[in-house]
């Protein structure tokens, strides 16, 4: 009797063992399993991983890599166009399929279609999974049938649905090959880029699966309690850091929310407030999915030909942590230097260079995609176009944020901005959040020469708001 046909586990932003729903299902077919990765830019259409998010990718494919050498199983690595490479692997193992689980990026999803609809006209198995979201884009919608623009109808919707709970993974009943077909290796798959920057962030970041279960545990047992306040406070260390974790899916929300539960931090006001956030993530896939065309174009379309004033001299100033603003260039310092920004801080970054700037909320989509290691389509849409007051339960145009009324609430001390912007270190607390106000005396005794070693506001603010709410009052309508 011939031995039975293996299964191809293509792994793609799914990159664990636990609470991975293809991984299950292709053990209750009790198939031998090849996992799979296929770096396929192209595939990715116009928002191939950016720079830090494929340094975060790198290392993840190491971690999996090991992880399923403990259990005998090879990581079998390609590069190129997915279906040519799937093709040649069903050819080279005499493989029945492949099974993966499913992602909802519009490039993604038409790619997958794609590769679903050949392998049956081919007679090879195609099965498709979730493991990346708690609820799938389709399964929530208004009495209407429609789907969501506004978060929190959304999540009172889904709070009315059962609690999905982590898949079941018995890594004992893997079914191992004799042998694996020929592997290219991490290294040679070009992910990260040779500059000097990547070693930089890099020493921020231990990445694997179970680095994320860890980060979870310590958030869970030190900070969790203190979530709903502490959140909003770059300089304390009062979020979780899991985001790029959950985007790579070296840890799942289906497994967030079940630690939650079992730690009995449910019913807090820390943990409703994090698994709110979570939610969050949902929406914002939710929106992505039904409305596949905001990653380039706003979603209220009457903001399509809103009056930028842009200018690349100062879109680079705005970059590079430039712009006269501490708390501003803070947050622009920290995303260099980490590769992650504190979500607090992200909102008012995304203010200043959208109202006060009057640049395009795409700049800064743009600029985060290829800066931060959690650099993920859904959330980094609704992220933007939240700021720009055009997308889903968007700001309303006339919220201006205020950068040094942001930085002396939520960075009360300066240390946040000590840490980023240490030409200003030595500034007492009273003026770091806004320096011109100092006297010739005390910028001179902390070395702050203003238009020199720290630069002047890039706009005045008053200005910057002006400017903001009359480009916005024409498009109003």
């Amino acid at each position: 009797m011939p031995a039975p046909k293996p299964i191809l586990l293509w792994f793609r932003k799914d990159l664990r063992l636990r609470d991975n729903a293809a991984l299950a299902a292709a053990m209750d077919a009790g198939r031998e399993i090849i996992p799979v990765f296929i770096w396929d830019d192209e595939g990715e259409g116009n928002w191939t991983p950016g720079a830090a998010s494929r340094l975060f990718l790198q290392r993840a494919l190491e971690s999996l890599k090991k992880d399923l050498e403990e259990h005998r199983l090879k990581l079998v690595l390609r590069k190129g166009d997915s279906q040519k490479a799937l093709e040649k692997l069903l050819e080279e193992t005499g493989a029945m399929g492949v099974y993966w689980n499913r992602r909802y990026d519009p490039a993604a999803v038409q790619r997958d279609s794609e590769i679903k609809r050949w392998l049956r006209e081919k007679e090879w198995e195609a099965e498709s999974f979730n493991s990346s979201l708690l609820y799938e884009p389709w399964e929530v919608s208004t009495q209407q049938g429609k789907p969501f623009q506004v978060y929190t109808p959304f999540w009172k919707r889904v709070g009315a649905l059962d609690r999905p709970t982590p898949i079941e993974v018995d890594l004992r009943k893997l079914r191992v090959p004799e042998s694996f077909p020929e592997t290219d290796s991490v290294a040679s798959l070009g992910l990260v880029p040779d500059h000097p920057w990547v070693e930089k962030v890099d020493r921020y970041w231990k990445v694997g699966e179970a680095s994320a279960e860890k980060i979870l545990s310590d958030f869970l047992e030190d900070a969790v309690d203190d979530y709903k306040e502490a959140r909003d406070f770059p300089a304390q260390h009062g979020t979780s850091r899991l985001s790029a974790y959950l985007h790579w899916g070296l840890i799942g929300p289906r497994q967030i929310w079940e630690a939650i539960v079992e730690a009995g931090r449910e019913k807090s006001s820390g943990g409703q407030c994090f698994i709110s956030e979570i939610g969050w993530r949902e929406f914002a896939y939710h929106v992505l999915y039904h409305f596949p065309d905001t990653p380039e174009s706003p979603l209220r379309e009457k903001y399509e030909d809103f009056p930028w004033e842009e200018d690349e001299e100062v879109l680079q100033r705005w970059q590079r942590g430039k712009t006269g603003y501490p708390i501003v260039d803070a947050g622009m310092r920290q995303l260099w230097e980490e590769g992650w920004m504190h979500n607090r801080v992200r909102m008012i970054v995304g203010s200043l260079l959208v109202k006060h700037l009057l640049h395009s909320w795409s700049h800064g989509a743009r600029w985060f995609w290829d800066c931060l290691v959690d650099a993920d389509l859904a959330s980094n849409t609704l992220g933007w176009q939240w700021s720009g007051g055009c997308g889903a339960d968007a700001a309303p145009y006339f919220r201006v944020f205020n950068p040094m009324t942001q930085g002396k609430k939520f960075d009360p001390e300066g240390d946040y901005v000590r840490r980023y912007v240490p030409e200003l270190a030595d500034l007492p607390t009273k003026v770091i959040h806004e320096p011109w106000e100092a006297s010739e005396e005390v910028l001179r005794e902390a070395g702050v020469r203003l238009g020199d070693n720290y630069p002047n506001p890039i706009i005045e603010h008053k200005k910057g708001r002006e400017r903001a709410l009359a480009a916005f009052e024409k498009v109003k309508g």
